[in-house]
C-alpha cells in the first residue's frame, strides 16, 4: 500500500513538474507570427480553446485546460479579437484572454457615402463577423429596432474602432445611435422659422448639403440656397438627388433626359424635398441644415476650384454661369 501511495505521489509530482514546465514555456506551434484569433461573444471555455488551437495560438489544448482550471480562470474568458506577435507561454495566453487584452479593428464611414456604399465597406471588413450578410435592408433596420422603412441617412459617418471578430450588427447599431443623437441635439437647437416639420426633413436637407458641398466652409451658404428655395416653393433642382434616383442607371454622366425623366428623387420635376435622404450626412452638414447662413441667395454655380459663386437673382446667376461654366 505504501509503495502504491509513494508511486502515486511520485506520479503526481512528475505531472505537476510537467504542467509547471508547460505553463512557463513558450508554445512553439509552427505557425507564422503575428497571428490573430477571435473569441465570439458567449463562447464557452471549451469553444475558446478549440478556436485558439485551430488558429495555432496554443498546443496541447488539454494541458492548457488543466492550467486554466488550476488557476480558476475557466469562467473568466473575454470575447474579442486577439493578436500574438510571437510564441507565448500558456500562462501569458491565459492572462491575455481573461484580462481582455484585445486588439481593435478600425473602419471609416465616409461623409456623403450612400448606405449601399457603407454596407459594401462593412461586408469587405475582414475583422468583423458578418452577421447581417443575409439580411435585407428592411431586416437590418428591424434588427436595430429602427422604425424607419428606408436606411438612407440613418447612420452617422465616422471612424469606428471595434474588437476584432465582433458583429457587424453592433457597429451598425453604434452608427445608428450616433446619428440619432447628433440629429436630436441639432434639431433641439435649430434656428426658428425653418421650413421643416420634422427632424427627418432636416436630415434629408443635410444629405443634399453634404453632396453639394465642395468646400466645407460653404455648407451654411449651400443650406441657405436650398432653404430659401423651399420657402418660396421653388424646386430644389439639385443634381445629386436626380443621380440618387437613377440608381444603377447612372453611368457617371448626367444628361438632359435624366433631368427630364421623373422619379421620386428628381428635384427638377418635383417640388419639395425628396422622400428620403440621399446620402449619409456628417455633423457639419446637419448643423448647416438647421443653422443656415442669413442670405437671400437662390442660386450657386461652381467656379471649378471646389468653391461656388452665390447669387440672389437669375440675372446675376446667368452671368456667373457664363463666366465659369461656358468660358471653355
Amino acid at each position: 500500500m505504501r509503495k502504491f501511495v509513494a508511486g502515486l505521489l511520485g506520479a503526481l509530482l512528475l505531472m505537476g513538474i510537467a504542467l509547471f514546465w508547460y505553463a512557463q514555456s513558450p508554445m512553439q506551434t509552427g505557425v507564422l507570427y503575428p497571428l490573430a484569433f477571435s473569441i465570439p461573444q458567449g463562447a464557452s471555455f471549451k469553444m475558446a480553446v478549440r478556436e485558439m488551437a485551430h488558429r495555432g495560438a496554443l498546443k496541447h489544448a488539454w494541458l492548457f485546460a488543466l492550467v486554466a482550471r488550476f488557476q480558476g480562470k475557466t469562467g473568466d474568458i473575454k470575447a474579442g479579437g486577439y493578436a500574438l506577435q510571437q510564441a507565448v507561454t500558456p500562462l501569458a495566453l491565459l492572462r491575455k484572454i481573461t484580462e481582455g487584452d484585445t486588439v481593435q479593428g478600425k473602419i471609416t464611414v465616409i461623409e456623403g457615402w450612400t448606405f449601399a456604399e457603407m454596407r459594401r465597406a462593412l461586408e469587405r471588413a475582414p475583422d468583423l463577423r458578418h452577421d447581417t450578410a443575409d439580411m435585407s435592408d428592411t431586416e437590418l433596420l428591424a434588427a436595430l429596432g429602427a422604425k424607419a422603412n428606408h436606411p438612407e441617412g440613418l447612420f452617422f459617418p465616422d471612424t469606428y474602432f471595434f474588437d476584432m471578430g465582433s458583429s457587424d450588427l453592433t457597429l451598425y447599431k453604434r452608427a445608428y445611435q450616433a446619428m440619432q443623437s447628433v440629429l436630436e441635439e441639432n434639431w433641439a437647437g435649430r434656428d426658428a422659422g425653418l421650413p421643416y416639420h420634422t427632424a427627418r426633413e432636416a436630415l434629408i436637407m443635410a444629405s443634399i448639403i453634404e453632396k453639394e458641398t465642395g468646400a466645407a466652409e460653404e455648407r451654411p451658404q449651400i443650406a441657405a440656397v436650398f432653404i430659401n428655395r423651399l420657402r418660396i416653393g421653388m424646386r430644389l433642382q439639385t443634381d445629386p438627388s436626380v443621380i440618387y434616383g437613377l440608381g444603377e442607371r447612372y453611368d457617371g454622366n448626367l444628361r438632359r433626359v435624366d433631368l427630364e425623366s421623373d422619379t421620386p428623387y428628381n428635384s427638377y420635376t418635383r417640388a419639395g424635398l425628396p422622400p428620403t435622404p440621399i446620402a449619409l450626412p456628417g455633423a457639419d452638414a446637419i448643423h448647416a441644415a438647421v443653422h443656415p447662413d442669413k442670405s437671400r441667395a437662390l442660386y450657386f454655380v461652381a467656379m471649378g476650384n471646389g468653391r461656388h459663386v452665390f447669387s440672389s437673382n437669375l440675372a446675376d446667376h446667368n452671368r456667373a454661369v457664363a463666366r465659369y461654366q461656358k468660358r471653355n
